[in-house]
């Protein structure tokens, strides 16, 4: 029902403010304040005039007062604006559905006026006005492009992702593989360089790649987005649920470049996302530098004089697309990502973490706190471990190598030195001998170096490899015990029983 009569009564009859009414129908202020202006414009006040209706009123108010249109049968509007609700109806088909029920009826420009007049006084909008550098927004069209692998004959679609500036609608499209995560940041990456700057805000639609949970007054941001937004120095405001409105500027350039731009390429044969972008190219360029039709400007005119002096400088460096997962820290102070294992402080044993992996970088946060950084490995199963990370004691062994170890004994004695290669090749892995050898170098400075090179001889020539038994030897003192060792070997006496060399003749 409209609500024409009744606010012109709250007005003149009962003195209400604007705002109050407002409140009391349910519609903005400014459509009360247009309202009673139009009234007042064609001469109607407070009280009504008898007989006349509430569609009298509106006709009066809000349809031209033009002498061809008089007596001319109108159409159902509210049939019109639920047809035009529906996939691939337009005014121009219900426009002439309606000259063929009524040859007389109105031409196809006052069909549209009125129509206008019609949504404007029964669903009425804010007009967004967007100033310089403002606001960019961002969709995926809902034409894909279809290209094949030549490799497998697999048929692919690809995605296009389209971004739009406020103020002048200088255009930004591309294909790409996904709508994932690292295509739709990649996608923003390049749109900026593509406008040379960054706006203060961006709009996206509630896709998942950008908003994680779709909320009317508080969407959540995909954690990478918002770092994208970090590192650029834009605000994300996510359009409402189910609220096209709130970016009607891309959802109108999706259509366009669905007919001017993805219609005319649909007969071409693609092999690669690469080709599709190429096709994509000069075409958008042409869109850009093409004039409106009602304004005798360009995209690239309003672009170049609007939008472009008033965006952000682009920073140094472009951003990296990271992984986030969450890890927990085990009991030798390192967390495991991609099969390899890196190192932090050990005080964080046990704690829960949130791990950033770049292709180059590794980083761990605790509380949103950085807390390690290292250069990506892709080695699995290995460690990348920083001394400053370990236990004290932990790392006065990292410390030792298997030269630093070999020297020491080489100080000490050949037999030493001799033992100490022999029990390091004994292993599968020189690390696992490492508590070994300098277990039996430190047997030096208790019984003295002497005596544990003679004790080191004694093991080498029964074959002995093992730390317990150097350190049997010198309990017990076996090393001091003078060993006789024949260098002939003696002559036996001529004897009977003895058959002599003939024998085997």
């Amino acid at each position: 029902m409209r609500k024409i009569s009744e606010i012109l009564r709250l007005r003149y009859e009962l003195n209400c403010s604007y705002r109050d009414i407002a409140r009391s129908q349910n519609v903005g202020v400014t459509t009360v304040g247009e309202y009673i202006a139009r009234a007042k414009s064609v001469g109607i006040a407070w009280p009504l005039p008898d007989g006349l209706s509430e569609d009298d009123l509106y006709k009066k108010l809000f349809l031209p007062n033009d002498p061809t249109g008089k007596n001319k049968p109108l159409p159902n509007w509210e049939w019109v604006y639920k047809e035009l609700r529906r996939k691939g109806v337009t005014r121009q088909l219900l426009w002439r559905e309606y000259r063929d029920i009524y040859s007389d009826g109105l031409s196809y420009s006052q069909f549209c006026e009125q129509y206008r007049l019609y949504t404007k006084a029964n669903a009425p909008v804010m007009r967004q006005i967007h100033k310089g550098g403002e606001k960019t927004f961002v969709d995926y069209a809902g034409m894909t492009v279809p290209w094949i692998n030549p490799s497998t004959g697999e048929i692919h679609e690809a995605q296009i992702f389209v971004g739009c500036l406020g103020a002048s609608q200088f255009t930004f499209i591309e294909a790409t593989a996904t709508q994932s995560l690292p295509d739709w940041l990649q996608s923003h990456i390049r749109m900026w360089e593509y406008f040379g700057g960054v706006s203060k805000i961006i709009v996206p639609d509630n896709l998942k790649s950008g908003v994680t949970k779709a909320h009317r007054y508080d969407p959540d941001i995909n954690a990478n987005y918002q770092l994208l937004g970090e590192h650029y120095q834009f605000a994300i405001v996510p359009a409402r649920a189910g609220e096209p409105k709130d970016k009607a500027k891309v959802e109108n350039v999706v259509g366009i470049i669905e007919r001017q731009i993805l219609a005319a390429i649909r007969h071409i044969t693609f092999t690669s996302i690469a080709e599709i972008n190429a096709a994509i190219k000069p075409k958008l360029f042409a869109f850009n530098q093409q004039s409106f039709q009602k304004m005798k400007t360009s995209r690239l005119a309003l672009f170049e004089s609007v939008d472009k002096p008033a965006l952000k400088p682009l920073p140094k460096e472009r951003y990296q697309y990271a992984e986030w997962q969450r890890a927990k820290i085990h009991i030798d102070y390192h967390f495991v990502f991609d099969d390899h294992y890196y190192s932090v402080p050990y005080k964080y044993i046990h704690k829960e973490v949130e791990v950033r992996a770049t292709a180059t970088t590794i980083e761990c946060f605790y509380q949103k706190k950085r807390i390690a950084s290292h250069s990506r490995s892709y080695l699995r199963y290995k460690h990348s471990t920083f001394k400053e990370h370990m236990p004290t004691a932990h790392r006065a062994h990292a410390e030792w190598s298997p030269e630093r170890i070999k020297r020491w004994a080489n100080k000490i004695g050949v037999q030493t030195m001799t033992f100490i290669n022999h029990l390091i090749s004994s292993r599968a892995f020189p690390e696992q001998s490492y508590r070994a050898c300098l277990g039996v170098l430190r047997l030096g400075s208790k019984y003295g170096e002497t005596r544990l090179e003679k004790a080191c001889a004694i093991a080498n020539e029964s074959g002995a490899i093992r730390y317990a038994q150097i350190e049997l030897i010198l309990k017990n003192k076996l090393d001091t015990v003078d060993v006789i060792q024949a260098s002939t070997t003696p002559i036996i006496s001529s004897h009977k029983n003895i058959r002599g060399s003939t024998y085997y003749k």
